[in-house]
């Protein structure tokens, strides 16, 4: 039995329907994992999925939708990790204990990153019940990493000295940091597809406020610090991929093109006798 032309059109139908499911999906758990995308990201991560599961050859519509669904954002992450690792040959047992090394020092230095963007502090727009954006808060970490500052400002200022703003929020008072659905204005109205933070101090519930992305991890990962927690968002993950790839290449330079075994050489028996060491105790005539 031949397809015909109306076969392969209702095939093209039924992936492109699986294809905006995806879409939907992910535009609303990406956020989730620490990462609020635009249009361009989302259709890449949603391209990748089809891709990767049509690679498979499903046999059906119903199995090529449960393998794009099960082929979720981390799950992509983690492919690319190990793509990314066997291009460059690292995946050596030695290299990957390397890895396991640096890793502290380098997460130490993100978060060092984070609380100094903090300390610079970041514009915020807020968002009136009406859905405007016309009134504008400043928000900065004290240098001793004790107090958040903040205040109204008007348009065109964009860092205001620490002095200038008000209010101030002691950090040892802050309890957890609440993203996305689980802030109080998600739960009262659904507002969009704005990058929204709150914790659950009384004072920075100020009202919903909206940070661009990259903005937003920083923020997020730099209020976890603080709170003693661990950096969450996809930010932290490509920046500790960034940095281990260069401090790991530059370790390794010296070993280029030669192959790295995956388990030490062994270690040679002593000699029957040490008569050919020198002896220092006699001195030369």
């Amino acid at each position: 039995m031949r397809a015909t032309q109306e076969d392969f059109d209702k095939v093209r139908g039924d992936a492109g329907a699986v294809g905006c499911a995806q879409i939907q999906r992910l535009w609303g758990a990406l956020p989730d994992w620490g990462w609020c995308p635009g249009p361009p990201q989302v259709l890449q991560v949603v391209r990748e999925q089809i891709t990767r599961t049509l690679s498979l050859k499903p046999t059906s519509l119903e199995l090529f939708k449960t393998r794009v669904n099960a082929l979720n954002y981390s799950e992509i992450l983690k492919l690319r990790q190990t793509e990314r690792l066997h291009q460059e040959e690292t995946l050596a047992v030695p290299v990957l204990e390397l890895r396991e090394r640096l890793k502290p020092e380098l997460v130490e230095l993100i978060r060092q990153q984070r609380l100094l963007h903090l300390c610079k502090g970041t514009l915020f727009r807020k968002i009136s019940s009406r859905r405007r954006q016309d009134k504008l808060w400043y928000c900065r970490l004290s240098p001793n990493h004790k107090v958040l500052h903040y205040g109204d400002v008007e348009e065109g200022v964009h860092s205001p000295p620490i002095e200038s703003l008000p209010e101030k929020i002691p950090v040892v008072d802050m309890k957890m940091l609440l993203m996305g659905k689980e802030c109080p204005h998600m739960k009262e109205k659904s507002s969009g597809k704005q990058n929204k933070v709150s914790t659950s101090h009384p004072a920075l519930r100020r009202g919903p406020c909206t940070l661009p992305s990259p903005a937003f991890c920083l923020w997020t990962d730099g209020l976890n610090v603080l709170l003693g927690k661990e950096m969450t968002s996809e930010r932290t993950q490509t920046d500790l991929d960034v940095l281990l790839s260069m401090e790991l290449k530059l370790r390794l330079l010296d070993l280029e093109n030669i192959s790295i075994p995956d388990t030490p050489p062994p270690v040679p028996k002593p000699p029957s006798n040490l008569n050919f060491c020198y002896d220092f105790s006699h001195t030369e005539q």
